[in-house]
């Protein structure tokens, strides 16, 4: 049997569209073994419109702990999705240090200024696309190096809109996968890209082979911010890493990753 975990959910705690009780029901309909919550928090900009308030923190985690106690039938962890900023290091760990968490994301949303790179296809319009693209490997990179982070969340999120490079992109995967190996750090599969634009998974299914060369562990998580959205077009997801090479899955429990056998054949 595959062991089915999705640890990349959004409640209204942060840009969400229901409350935590709601996405239970459609995780189990999903067949998941675990469900993960994890808002969005930012310690780097101003505007708090789509992260939860960090002030709410202790609320959030005393929230989800009682939802795990009401739910016995499975499994319910608690995360946070963390936005890197160069120089915040230090204020970020001071923040997540110490809260008892299952595991932490890293994102990169952010390259100047207050826009993100999934704010609208504005965004990228008269620009120099490679430079975009640079930049955002870059800043991915040095999350990745922190020691902040336990995976790292739809880590081609800059493909959102289709807006793509001159040149073949395969070395920002290979210099990324090197990095994830080097700093014992978990990507995820994410099905939301999907139901943006881009139509399709993060990171870009041709170079998933890449990051099975380098041994990178792995999960398929739905950043869903609906609850009908959890375990969204996950089979299709096993297939795609079952095609390339993968034969285990990353599962998280207070800050440790564990390894468990993933039998892609079974669903």
């Amino acid at each position: 049997m595959l062991y089915k975990t999705d640890y990349h959910i959004h409640t209204t705690f942060s840009d969400g569209k229901a409350d935590p009780e709601e996405y239970i029901t459609s995780a189990i309909a999903a067949g998941l073994q675990e469900i993960g919550f994890s808002e969005h928090l930012n310690l780097g900009v101003a505007d708090q419109e789509l992260n939860m308030d960090p002030g709410r923190i202790h609320e959030y985690i005393l929230h989800i702990e009682k939802l795990r106690k009401k739910n016995p039938d499975i499994k319910i962890k608690t995360g946070l999705e963390v936005d890197y900023f160069p120089g915040k290091e230090e204020e970020i760990y001071k923040f997540i240090n110490g809260l008892d968490l299952d595991y932490v994301i890293g994102s990169v949303h952010y390259l100047v200024g207050e826009n993100t790179v999934d704010s609208g296809p504005d965004y990228y319009e008269n620009k120099n696309i490679d430079e975009i693209y640079d930049s955002y490997f870059s800043l991915v990179n040095e999350a990745v190096a922190s020691g902040l982070f336990d995976f790292i969340a739809h880590c081609d999120v800059v493909r959102i809109y289709n807006f793509m490079p001159t040149a073949d992109p395969e070395h920002y995967y290979r210099i990324l996968a090197e990095k994830l190996r080097i700093h014992d750090v978990a990507f995820e599969i994410n099905t939301n890209g999907r139901n943006r634009p881009l139509g399709d998974f993060y990171p870009d299914r041709r170079f998933l082979k890449i990051f099975r060369e380098k041994n990178v562990p792995v999960c398929v998580n739905s950043d869903a911010h609906f609850p009908l959205r959890v375990g969204q077009y996950f089979d299709e997801a096993y297939m795609l890493l079952r095609e390339s090479g993968y034969k285990e899955m990353a599962v998280f429990n207070k800050r440790e990753r564990y390894i468990v056998p993933a039998d892609f054949y079974s669903f």
